[in-house]
């Protein structure tokens, strides 16, 4: 099954990999796929903040912006969506994707960094899920992931609710009932196949369970 990952190829290769061992094949463009189609869902990859403009707010703390980068991915992000077809969002691609539904983002998340980045590299901390929530059932109500980011959801998208939370209260997963749509803070994709650890959840998990949204009819 062919999906789409809204990035350069040479951005995303840990994307790529995950998405391979899911038993998806991937291709990896900032542009609309040629055979729309026939491309079972959208992968909205991590990367530089939103610009802060999109959510209407002045900049006070955002970093290496790229206006561009976000009207590419917002036009795939419209399509696919209005098409009925699953979207899975990561990091930034989280973010993205609650500023589309109308949400809105902490742009600098202060001495709540400590927790949640290093400079160079992941950190790992422990969330708490929703009780009958997707990531629940994949992981439990307590579990590890990694982190790697300095900007969060802020106001939650209207019809989205916070499934996953960390333990400092940081939105680490939201979800809107009824829509084909994985949304998580945290990377599987460095959590899975050559960036497997021992202290953190499988997150191939994630990329298989958007494998059987993307199979569903």
């Amino acid at each position: 099954m062919r999906i789409h990952i809204a990035g350069l190829t040479e951005n995303v290769k840990n994307y790529i990999d995950a998405s391979l061992a899911a038993g998806f094949q991937p291709e990896a463009s900032l542009d609309m796929p040629e055979d729309f189609d026939s491309c079972g869902g959208l992968l909205l990859p991590g990367g530089a903040d939103v610009c802060p403009e999109r959510y209407g707010e002045e900049n006070k703390g955002s970093v290496n912006t790229d206006p561009k980068l976000d009207e590419a991915q917002l036009r795939l992000l419209d399509t696919f969506y209005k098409a009925g077809k699953p979207i899975l969002a990561i990091c930034r691609g989280h973010q993205l994707l609650n500023v589309y539904f109308g949400g809105t983002l902490i742009q600098d998340l202060g001495e709540k960094n400590a927790v949640h980045r290093y400079e160079n590299g992941d950190k790992v901390h422990l969330s708490s899920a929703e009780k009958g929530s997707w990531l629940c059932e994949l992981f439990g109500e307590s579990f590890f992931t990694n982190s790697a980011h300095h900007q969060a959801v802020d106001r939650v998208a209207p019809g989205f609710k916070v499934i996953l939370t960390s333990s400092d209260g940081v939105v680490e997963a939201i979800e809107k009932s009824g829509e084909k749509i994985l949304s998580v803070q945290f990377h599987p994709e460095r959590m899975c196949c050559a960036h497997s650890r021992n202290d953190t959840v499988d997150g191939l998990l994630i990329f298989k369970r958007f494998y059987t949204l993307c199979s569903e009819k």
